[in-house]
């Protein structure tokens, strides 16, 4: 399983990827995000779904960004030259995929902002190629394990936050899926892109880096469940439940 993570904020995106990869009893670690950057050009790609057909799709995408992304003025054109990668991959492998008991699956998230873009633009592609861009009203995408991230998400990040507090938020929604999936794990890659600098900033966060992260997190949820015994005084005594 993967985690993959995509925020959009009014001054930028922060995107947040775990590394392992699990299969059957071996697991290892791969980069989940690819970043692109040129002239005025700056984008990142993250991915979850079967590791051959990612590997092919994205194989081809960075040849055409190689031969025409000089031609290319807008974030949504490039969405739709990964689409088209994704789609040929498509016609090229699923049927050996269904031969094999396997399916075609690779989903996408896509950030950056290019010359003509006003602001950065984030997308969510699927495996058919259709995409859909992320709004203000919701303003991140999950893909891979997305249960346990997304509460503190709905519940905290906002289009109006700091690229701080997405990385922040974003972290502790890692966190959250680490604690309660064994497929997720660190070492976490983390780009950050501010609005019209068209220059990604990348990091990858090992697990003793990460662990500060992970206790505070942990003694948080502990103590709020314990704050919580007063408003939930009144419903357990209802039931003839009652503090000891």
């Amino acid at each position: 399983m993967t985690f993959c993570l995509g925020m959009k904020c009014e001054s930028g995106l922060v995107a947040i990827a775990d590394t392992r990869i699990t299969s059957g009893s071996e697991v290892s670690t791969a980069k989940k995000i690819a970043v692109h950057q040129g002239e005025r050009r700056a984008m990142f790609v993250l991915t979850s779904g079967l590791r051959s057909v990612r590997d092919k799709a994205i194989t081809y995408f960075e040849e055409r960004l190689q031969n025409n992304g000089a031609e290319m003025g807008r974030a949504y054109q490039v969405v739709n030259a990964l689409a088209a990668d994704i789609r040929r991959a498509h016609e090229e492998d699923n049927e050996w995929l269904i031969k094999a008991g396997l399916w075609f699956d690779l989903h996408c998230i896509v950030g950056g902002q290019l010359a003509e873009d006003d602001s950065p633009h984030l997308y969510l592609v699927y495996p058919q190629g259709n995409w859909v861009e992320v709004s203000a009203g919701t303003p991140y995408v999950i893909i891979g394990d997305t249960r346990y991230g997304k509460p503190i998400l709905d519940r905290t990040l906002r289009h109006e936050a700091t690229l701080e507090k997405a990385l922040r938020v974003g972290l502790l929604s890692f966190n959250s899926t680490q604690a309660s999936s064994t497929d997720v794990g660190p070492p976490v890659d983390a780009v950050v892109y501010a609005r019209d600098s068209f220059t990604m900033q990348e990091r990858r966060f090992n697990a003793e880096e990460l662990e500060p992260v992970g206790e505070f997190w942990q003694r948080s949820i502990e103590n709020a469940v314990e704050d919580a015994a007063v408003p939930v005084a009144p419903l357990a005594s209802a039931l003839g439940i009652y503090p000891t």
